[in-house]
């Protein structure tokens, strides 16, 4: 009897450590989203240094990946994770994680934090972005985005370029190059978020409701990603 107890009592704890382990994990990417959020309503704020408003509503799919700490960033080895919303005919759709690796664009460890924003500009973009996983300059060909709300794009990028990449750091928010980094999708945040494996194409067509966490997020998109009428 004493043995029992003493396995009931393990596993009660066991079971304790666990739920506290996946709050904590939960409580992390709730936190992604709101640094998410607020990287798009800081980088608005500017008007003269926003996303142009022709490219705003152009955009098919929108990714954020928001600032880490100092060293999060290694040259030759980047990593970073963010989340991403696609337009869908009723909205912008629930939000997938996403995580960006590869690639040599700068970041040294010990520097500044960086945030970066991509935005699909077509469908084409749309389309890799369904495909979970795909090489920005490979796969996707991209372009250094112009910034400034009424500014005109100075790259053929309504022709050729599939995804627009931005970068800020010490407040600056400038084009940038990203080519040869892969965006994948991070399907352990996917089931520590929404509980269970999502496909990502179901999610970014708008096939699952946007939790409530994720919807001061998914406001802000649709707040500034607003179509041309």
């Amino acid at each position: 009897m004493k043995q029992f107890a003493t396995w009931m009592c393990v596993g009660l704890m066991t079971l304790g450590t666990v739920s506290q382990a996946v709050a904590q994990d939960k409580a992390k990417l709730d936190e992604r989203l709101t640094n998410s959020k607020n990287v798009l309503d800081e980088i608005m704020a500017t008007p003269d240094k926003a996303i142009p408003n022709q490219i705003l509503s152009q955009a098919k799919c929108v990714v954020v990946i928001p600032a880490y700490k100092k060293g999060a960033f290694v040259v030759g080895a980047q990593y970073g994770k963010g989340v991403a919303t696609c337009r869908t005919p009723k909205g912008w759709s629930a939000p997938v994680f996403v995580k960006l690796t590869g690639g040599s664009f700068g970041f040294q460890i010990g520097g500044q934090s960086t945030d970066l924003v991509l935005v699909a500009t077509n469908q084409g973009g749309l389309q890799h972005m369904l495909q979970n996983k795909f090489k920005i300059g490979g796969d996707a060909a991209a372009s250094a985005g112009p910034v400034g709300r009424n500014a005109q794009a100075g790259t053929d990028w309504k022709l050729n370029a599939e995804f627009l990449t931005w970068s800020r750091s010490k407040g600056l928010f400038a084009g940038i190059d990203l080519d040869g980094t892969v965006l994948d999708d991070d399907s352990d945040d996917m089931r520590g978020f929404y509980g269970a494996d999502q496909p990502f194409k179901t999610v970014l067509t708008g096939g699952v409701p946007t939790p409530d966490a994720a919807k001061p997020f998914v406001r802000t998109v649709a707040k500034y990603f607003v179509a041309t009428k």
